[in-house]
């Protein structure tokens, strides 16, 4: 035996019994009652219609203690390493001070310093002397090389 549901009031329906509606575009609603259909007909709200199951719902009426009363777990944080850090390294991260961490950006700026120091003594090193000048001729700008309104 199968119960259909009121499409308005949300009561049960049995075989043989209320009325179906089919709307223009193709919808099925069902009615227990005429009540229910005339009311929907009327393009009434059922959640401002007391007696539905749909209002009941919405302003919590007769629910029993054992379902009103859901237990809602509680969430639990966990915290796990992120690329390139283990959990481990994050903890001594988060209990440094904030003295502790400023000398250690000082010594890494001071490394950073000395090796872009040396580095650009051995680029004077193995730089040659000069370039050697080029043809003593009439100086000739980058427009008159690619030959751009030239011979007019």
């Amino acid at each position: 035996m199968k119960l259909e549901i009121d499409s308005f009031s949300g009561y049960r329906i049995y075989p043989s019994k209320g009325k179906l509606f089919v709307r223009g575009d193709s919808k099925v609603f069902r009615f227990g009652s005429s009540k229910a259909s005339s009311l929907f007909l009327q393009r009434k709200n059922p959640r401002k219609i007391a007696w539905t199951v749909v209002y009941r719902k919405m302003h919590k009426k007769g629910i029993t203690e054992e379902i009103a009363k859901k237990r809602s777990r509680k969430t639990v944080k966990h915290q796990r390493g992120i690329v390139g850090a283990d959990l481990a390294a994050i903890a001594a991260r988060r209990n440094q001070t904030a003295a502790v961490r400023q000398q250690q950006r000082l010594t890494a700026i001071a490394k950073a310093k000395t090796e872009k120091k040396e580095k650009e003594s051995k680029k004077e090193k193995t730089k040659p002397a000069t370039r050697p000048a080029a043809a003593s001729g009439p100086k000739v700008s980058k427009q008159q090389m690619k030959g751009g309104k030239g011979g007019r």
